[in-house]
């Protein structure tokens, strides 16, 4: 069969993914028709209410399993960092996307599903629901947030636990830790237990890979990273390890302003080919982490119907990414690498002065790529006020020079300082 015959028509796609949608509220009008009609059965003058068979529903989002866990979870997962149309969450389920990932650190966006989970229990049953914890220091801390996680989300248990959230190191996985993440699974709080690593992903999924109560990883993971030598040896200890791995911040989107015209050029290019090739840049980039196998699922942020249904398109869409797609993606990633932020942290902060750059760089990808500068203060508030105040004067041109993508660090800094302090707030 042709690639093109593969293809998901998006109009189609997005016809059948409406008529569902509709489907469902004929169905709500059928059932209040009926009821209104069985209220008085002799009255024989009312309309009758025509047997309409539902609308048909789009194929569902194909399964892999999470690791040694062998649960099985759809290859596109539901982020829920901001608090969402519940009918993004009940469109989510009805098409096969029943991982949902929330935080404490958003605790609204835990409140918005267990709002869903009050009015609809009988759901629970069909989530694969995720959480993490919020800057624990010890396990006292840690059961505080699971259980006020617990509260907030309206259930009794947590499927996958986060319960170390943003490590780039390991310091904090200690023996007190791997007996609380064991004594909750004994309790029935949680299934399985894991940490979220957006800095030094390398070595910290390397250094999980030798522990035996890790069940599973969220790990930044991106078409700017399939390149790159230490993340694909530590990926492939943690798969060897039985460790399930869930791909976040997959667009790999820049921690820098505005384009200069040599990356706006790129943009253009790679955009047209892409467009030619019948899916968006977007869609391409999501394919190109799911070609790794050993990824269980892409977490995306997915807070309206539209960018849920580009991205149920993009993984229901079976054309294979060819070898010249993956190489205008490699091309793509080698002119634009100024702008984007490899996390390697452990490299900058050390040698400027033990600034916070890794946070800052996050915050600054928040603001920039993805528009959320709600977030991105969020991110930028949780640096101490007297590390914030002397952020622009360390001297990061050492840390710029050892940089692997020549990031202006200085430059960021700066701006981000600007931005986000507390005078400009």
């Amino acid at each position: 069969m042709k690639n093109e015959d593969k293809k998901i028509n998006r109009r189609s796609f997005f016809k059948s993914a409406g008529m569902a949608g509709l489907g469902s509220v004929v169905a709500a009008s059928i059932a209040k028709g009926a009821d209104a009609n069985t209220s008085d059965t002799n009255d024989t003058n009312k309309p009758k209410v025509p047997d309409i068979p539902p609308a048909p529903k789009p194929e569902k989002i194909p399964t892999r399993k999470l690791g040694k866990t062998g649960a099985e979870v759809p290859i596109l997962s539901l982020g829920f960092g901001r608090p969402g149309e519940q009918v993004v969450l009940r469109q989510a389920l009805d098409w096969g996307v029943n991982y949902w990932d929330t935080s404490l650190f958003a605790a609204k966006s835990e409140q918005s599903i267990g709002a869903f989970l009050a009015k609809n229990p009988d759901l629970r049953k069909d989530i694969f629901l995720v959480t993490k914890e919020n800057q624990s220091k010890t396990t006292d801390d840690l059961e505080k947030c699971l259980q006020t996680s617990l509260k907030n989300l309206n259930t009794s248990y947590i499927d996958l636990y986060f319960g170390v959230y943003m490590v780039n190191d390991m310091v904090r996985f200690t023996d007190d830790v791997k007996k609380w993440a064991e004594d909750a699974k004994k309790r029935g709080l949680i299934k399985y237990f894991g940490f979220t690593t957006h800095q030094n992903m390398p070595q910290c999924l390397m250094a999980a890979s030798k522990l035996d109560w890790i069940d599973a990883i969220m790990t930044t993971y991106n078409f700017r990273l399939t390149q790159d030598a230490a993340m694909q040896e530590a990926i492939e200890a943690c798969n060897k390890a039985g460790i399930g791995l869930i791909a976040m911040k997959t667009q790999g989107m820049r921690q820098r302003g505005p384009k200069d015209p040599a990356e706006a050029e790129a943009d253009k290019k790679m955009i047209a080919h892409f467009t030619d090739r019948g899916f968006t840049a977007g869609q391409a980039k999501i394919k190109a982490v799911l070609d790794d196998k050993r990824i269980s699922t892409v977490c995306s942020s997915m807070a309206s119907i539209s960018m849920l249904m580009t991205n149920i398109a993009a993984v229901l869409d079976k054309t294979s990414l060819t070898a010249e797609d993956k190489n205008v993606l490699n091309r793509y990633a080698q002119d634009t690498c100024t702008g984007y932020c490899a996390a390697c942290s452990h490299i900058c902060e050390f040698l400027a002065a033990g600034a916070p750059v890794g946070d800052i760089m996050r915050a600054m990808m928040y603001h920039n790529s993805y528009g959320d500068k709600a977030g991105a203060r969020e991110v930028f508030a949780q640096i101490p006020a007297e590390i914030q105040r002397r952020l622009v004067s360390i001297d990061y041109s050492v840390a710029e020079l050892r940089c692997p993508n020549r990031m202006p660090i200085g430059r960021i800094v700066a701006d981000a300082a600007e931005l986000f302090s507390q005078k400009s707030a």
